[in-house]
C-alpha cells in the first residue's frame, strides 16, 4: 500500500422504490429487505475489523441511501466507528434522492455526522424527468436543495444529466442556470449513457430512439465547462466541477490517483496495493455469504505493473491535476517526457494537453477526449 494515500471507505446501500431505466449500478426494490441487510453489513464490518489505515472519507452511495432512517444511518456510523479507525476531518458523504429529503430528515442525518451530501437532481424538466424515470418532479428538485441549505449543510453537490435524447442545448443550460442559481458547492454534469442491460438501452437497442451524436455531444461538454468556469467552478475531473478545490470530492479523487478505499455492501469494489476486489452483485448471494461466515468476494484480481502503468495514465488525465511526471518516473521506471516526446509534443500543439510544474495535465478540450489521451 503507498502509505502517503489515505484510504476510503465506500458502503453501498442496495435499495431503491423504483429502477431508473437508465441506471446500471446494482439496487433491488425489496425495501422490506433492508434490516436484514444492515445486519449483514455490520458482520461485513467485524470482518474486515481494522485491517485498513485511518479513513478520512466514508461514502453512503446506491442505490438510494435516503430511503434509510435517521436512526439506521445512526446504526451504520456506529458501526463504522466501532469497526474502522476515522481521521478528525473525515469527509461523510450521502447520496439522496430529492423525494425523500425534508427539513426534519436533513436535520437529522446533519446531527448524526454527515457533513455532504449530494443529490441526485438530473434535470429541472419536467419532461426530462420523466423520460430518465424519476420519481421526482421540478418542485420537490428545488425544495430539497433549499432544505439542505436551510438545515445547515454547507457542502452540497448536485449531479445532472445531459446529452438526452431530444434534448435541446437551450433545455440543458436552463437546468444548468437554475442550479449554480443555489450556489452548490459541486456539480456533477454526466453524460446519458445507454448501457446494454438497462431499459434504456434495450430501447435504444430496438432503434425507438438514439442519443445525440459525437458532434453534438462534444459541443455540449465544451459548452458546459465553459459556462460553469465562467461561474467559478472549476473543472477538476472530466464531470465534476467544485467552487474551490475545498469542495471536490475527496472520495472520488481517491478512485482516480489509486489510493486504497473499501467497499462495503453487495457489488462494492475494494482496491489495495495491487490488488482489487469486488462483493457479489446480487443482494441474496451477498446475504448467504455473510451468514455463512465469509466475505462477500466475487473475485479478486492481481493488477500487474504495466496495468497499474497504463491505469494511472488512464485515471490520471481524466483529473485537471493530471499526472505527476516525476512519481510516474519513480514508480514504473518510465520517463513519459522522453520516450513520449513526438506524440506529446505533438498533442500540446493541437490543445489537448498541458505540459506544466512536472505533470502532464488534459485541456478542456483534452477532457473530451481523455479515453484516447491515456493511449499514448
Amino acid at each position: 500500500m503507498d502509505l502517503q494515500k489515505i484510504p476510503g471507505l465506500y458502503i453501498h446501500i442496495p435499495f431503491c422504490l423504483s429502477k431508473c431505466p437508465y441506471c446500471d449500478f446494482y439496487s433491488s426494490t425489496s425495501i422490506p429487505s433492508i434490516p436484514g441487510f444492515l445486519d449483514a453489513l455490520f458482520k461485513e464490518m467485524e470482518r474486515y475489523g481494522h485491517r485498513f489505515d485511518p479513513f478520512d472519507t466514508v461514502y453512503l452511495g446506491g442505490g438510494t441511501p435516503s430511503l434509510l432512517s435517521p436512526e439506521q444511518l445512526e446504526d451504520i456510523l456506529i458501526n463504522v466507528r466501532k469497526n474502522f479507525d476515522l481521521t478528525s476531518n473525515t469527509e461523510i458523504t450521502f447520496e439522496a434522492n430529492p423525494a425523500d429529503l425534508n427539513p426534519p430528515f436533513l436535520e437529522s442525518i446533519l446531527e448524526r455526522g454527515v457533513n455532504r451530501i449530494n443529490i441526485g437532481i438530473q434535470s429541472f424538466d419536467e419532461k426530462i424527468l420523466r423520460f430518465l424515470g424519476r420519481r421526482h418532479s421540478k418542485r420537490q428538485a428545488i425544495s430539497a436543495i433549499e432544505a439542505s441549505k436551510k438545515a445547515g449543510f454547507h457542502n452540497i453537490g448536485l449531479d445532472l444529466i445531459y446529452g438526452i435524447p431530444g434534448q435541446e442545448m437551450a433545455s440543458w443550460f436552463e437546468t444548468l442556470k437554475q442550479a449554480i442559481a443555489f450556489l452548490p458547492e459541486h456539480l456533477s454534469c454526466y453524460q446519458l449513457t445507454l448501457e446494454p442491460k438497462t431499459v434504456l438501452g434495450q430501447r435504444g437497442q430496438a432503434g425507438e430512439f438514439s442519443i445525440p451524436g459525437e458532434e453534438f455531444q462534444y459541443e455540449f461538454f465544451i459548452r458546459t465547462s465553459q459556462f460553469l468556469e465562467e461561474a467559478g467552478y472549476i473543472h477538476y475531473e472530466v464531470s465534476n466541477f467544485a467552487r474551490g478545490m475545498e469542495y471536490s470530492s475527496r472520495h472520488n479523487q481517491k478512485y482516480w490517483d489509486h489510493s486504497p478505499y473499501l467497499g462495503l455492501g453487495p457489488s462494492a469494489h475494494s482496491f489495495r496495493g495491487n490488488q482489487r476486489w469486488w462483493n457479489h452483485r446480487s443482494l441474496d448471494s451477498y446475504l448467504s455469504t455473510i451468514h455463512s461466515g465469509g466475505l462477500p468476494i466475487q473475485e479478486t484480481e492481481a493488477l500487474t505493473m504495466e496495468q497499474l502503468r497504463l491505469e494511472t495514465l488512464y485515471l490520471g488525465l481524466r483529473t485537471k491535476k493530471g499526472v505527476s511526471l516525476n512519481d510516474y518516473k519513480n514508480r514504473y521506471d518510465s520517463d513519459l517526457l522522453s520516450e513520449k516526446k513526438k506524440i506529446l509534443e505533438k498533442l500540446e500543439k493541437e490543445g489537448f494537453i498541458s505540459i506544466q510544474n512536472g505533470h502532464l495535465s488534459p485541456t478542456p478540450t483534452g477532457f473530451a477526449l481523455a479515453d484516447s489521451l491515456s493511449l499514448i
